[in-house]
């Protein structure tokens, strides 16, 4: 062999292996990234959960109110059903962005449903006054408080994950890896506007959230 085909050789060896060496880097980084994301939405999941744990008891609460809004109830108990009806689970669904979009609507459909109940609970001042009420209302807006935070974290991780799958030469080794695209969350339909108020004609100057914009 020639001096010059052994020097070409070497340069191809040489390029063959900083090439693998630069793909296993971006394939680990792919790797801890996607594991970012699970790890995260681990977290959505366990406050998605403990919300959905505090709903019977408010339901029963609410029930021993006089004349409470049967409909309002309804609604917080079909929607808290609708939660558990997507056919992914776990990780999976954040692969799935029909699936992952199904189960968004249903959480917000309960997010909205509690919300109403909440708002209509204002006209029931013995409703109110009942510690078991107060305590699970706290309870039920720290949940709400906690959900909005790890859907946001969740978002971040899926977003430093989703960029990195689509840049070079991430997109190379994401398209042979089989990385696929994780979901987002995103805002509810209308979120971009404030909700409606309106001063109740029975207090003077009690302000009162519109539930239809809630």
């Amino acid at each position: 062999m020639g001096k010059v085909a052994l020097v070409i050789l070497v340069a191809i060896v040489a390029i063959v292996l900083v090439a693998g060496m630069g793909g296993v880097g971006v394939y680990n980084r792919l790797v801890s990234l996607g594991q970012g994301v699970d790890s995260q939405w681990a977290q959505v999941e366990n406050v998605y959960q403990r919300r959905a744990d505090l709903v019977p008891n408010l339901v029963a609460t609410v029930q021993g109110a006089a004349n409470f809004e049967k409909s309002t109830l309804t609604a917080v108990t079909e929607a808290r059903a609708s939660v558990g009806k997507v056919e992914l689970s776990g990780k999976d669904l954040v692969n799935n962005a029909q699936a992952f979009a199904k189960w968004q609507a249903a959480q917000d459909g309960l997010s909205s449903a509690l919300s109403r109940l909440l708002v209509v609970s204002e006209n029931y001042p013995e409703l109110k006054a009942t510690q078991a009420f107060r305590d699970l209302q706290g309870q039920i807006e720290g949940s709400e408080n906690r959900i909005a935070v790890e859907r946001g974290r969740f978002n971040e991780a899926a977003q430093a994950y989703n960029t990195a799958r689509l840049q070079f030469p991430g997109n190379i080794v994401a398209g042979i890896g089989g990385f696929g695209e994780k979901a987002y969350f995103k805002g509810q339909a209308g979120s971009e506007q404030a909700p409606k108020v309106q001063f109740q004609s029975s207090v003077p100057r009690r302000l009162v959230l519109d539930p239809a914009r809630i």
